[in-house]
């Protein structure tokens, strides 16, 4: 794999070290090819071993790798937590919709299907005195 087709398959999927010019540690500077600067889980991985088996103070090491002391923390927390899974960043938003609990869920799901999302909608409201949008309904409906 090229250098090109690498950097290009982590832009795809949204994994491009957003400092890469920040990285200064020797891997990456003087390394390997086999080392990418722009790879930002690898970049991630590589910051926790320097301290934990190199034994670089946080501050070097996170300052080493682009990051800032703070975010070497919120690292190595999600390395303990999930393993290299926990390196991946999580996907920005809402984890699904905010007012749509079980309860009202299941209401929604039996409501007569002639209804239109807006006259669940207030069903819901009357009920559980919760205020959805017609397309929160739509949408619940749909599953």
């Amino acid at each position: 794999m090229t250098q090109q087709s690498r950097r290009a398959a982590l832009e795809a999927h949204g994994l491009v070290h957003p400092r890469a010019e920040a990285v200064s540690a020797p891997l990456f500077t003087a390394g390997p090819a086999f080392f990418l600067a722009a790879d930002k889980l690898q970049v991630k991985y590589e910051m926790l071993r320097a301290h934990v088996v190199d034994g670089q103070p946080v501050s070097a090491a996170a300052a080493a790798h682009g990051y800032a002391r703070p975010s070497f923390y919120v690292v190595a927390a999600a390395f303990e937590a999930g393993g290299m899974v926990g390196l991946l960043d999580e996907r920005p938003g809402r984890r699904g919709p905010v007012k749509l609990t079980a309860d009202i869920s299941a209401f929604v799901s039996g409501a007569d299907a002639a209804l239109s999302g807006a006259e669940v909608a207030r069903q819901v409201e009357e009920r559980f005195g919760v205020s959805l949008h017609r397309r929160t309904v739509e949408r619940a409906r749909q599953r």
